[in-house]
């Protein structure tokens, strides 16, 4: 067994991705033309080319208005899920889907959420993939839509539902988190789990994920780089042992920034965070979850100790209940122990 097939077959998880994102770029150009939607192009080697940050979310904002049917959202759950099972041993998702992005079309909470299940769940049957999903506030918009929208997840609760999320940016191009708090709040008085986008660009500093951590009491963080940047909050990140659900790959296209060893994420693997890998956006960012540790993790200059350890993690950070957890931390280690063998029988 060579390195690069251990890194594909390990057995991961995605904590960090966007339900968008999880479509092809060929059903993402079809859908466009069928709803009228206009793109920059239709050649999709040149669809994703970006600037930064805020031009990827121009096109990430138009991928939501081709779903417009009960049939897109189930097919773009079962094939992205059918897509990362092939490309890198995905074994538990967690997606995040921006209801404010549907309603000024109109589009009731149920009308998106029962079909995407419907396909997640279908997924699940015939692959073995369970699933979680985490309801994303929308930057773009005001705090009291923020609010809206976490009393309507409250209002319809749904067992795969476990979260709330925070992405995209403010109308400033901001991450500023505390202007959310009075949504986060309501959602752990709802019992919800929480996770935020911070620190994710070299614009933002540390104090976004201080705030994160701290003041709006997240359960996990997304991204999170930045975090570098404050020895002490590194310490207490350390021993709390928070998750940062990291994405290498979208940082070379968000931030600009080198995957080597110098990396802000391999920085953080160093200095003992609970970190995890994930594709972000898959479709967007020409990424996959097993590109991410076989070419990502290896210029970080992590090894295969590394690669186990963030393998494992997707699972502690997990926003899924403990029964779920425990089976599949006996999966996962199940599945290492063999691959480690048969890489031990490679070597000999």
């Amino acid at each position: 067994m060579r390195t690069d097939d251990f890194l594909r077959l390990l057995p991961k998880t995605e904590l960090h991705c966007h339900f968008a994102s999880t479509m092809d770029a060929a059903r993402l150009i079809a859908l466009a033309d069928r709803e009228g939607v206009e793109l920059p192009t239709t050649d999709p080697e040149a669809l994703f080319d970006y600037d930064d940050l805020a031009d990827f979310l121009v096109a990430f904002r138009a991928a939501h208005q081709v779903m417009t049917t009960a049939d897109d959202f189930a097919r773009v759950a079962y094939d992205g899920v059918r897509a990362a099972v092939a490309s890198g041993a995905l074994r538990y998702g967690e997606y995040a889907i921006n209801p404010q992005y549907f309603w000024p079309r109109g589009m009731r909470y149920r009308e998106m959420l029962d079909p995407m299940i419907d396909g997640l769940r279908a997924a699940e049957a015939d692959l073995g993939v369970p699933f979680r999903l985490i309801v994303a506030i929308n930057r773009h918009d005001s705090a009291a839509s923020a609010v809206e929208l976490v009393q309507t997840v409250l209002d319809n609760p749904l067992p795969e539902v476990v979260g709330i999320g925070m992405d995209d940016l403010t109308p400033e191009l901001t991450e500023d988190p505390a202007r959310f708090a009075e949504a986060y709040a309501l959602a752990r008085r709802g019992g919800l789990k929480t996770t935020a986008h911070a620190g994710e660009r070299h614009l933002d500093s540390s104090e976004n994920v201080r705030i994160a951590i701290e003041d709006l009491q997240v359960d996990r963080v997304d991204h999170g780089y930045m975090i570098v940047e404050d020895e002490a909050l590194v310490a207490r990140a350390r021993e709390s042992q928070i998750p940062f659900a990291c994405t290498p790959i979208s940082t070379t296209i968000c931030s600009g920034w080198t995957i080597d060893a110098d990396h802000r994420i391999a920085q953080m693997v160093r200095a003992g965070l609970n970190v995890s890998f994930s594709t972000d956006d898959a479709l967007f960012f020409r990424t996959d979850v097993g590109r991410e540790f076989r070419e990502a993790l290896p210029a970080l200059g992590l090894d295969l100790d590394d690669a186990r350890r963030i393998s494992l993690a997707g699972v502690e950070g997990a926003l899924c209940d403990d029964d779920l957890k425990a089976t599949l931390r006996a999966r996962f280690a199940g599945e290492i122990a063999s691959l480690d063998a048969a890489l031990a029988d490679a070597d000999a």
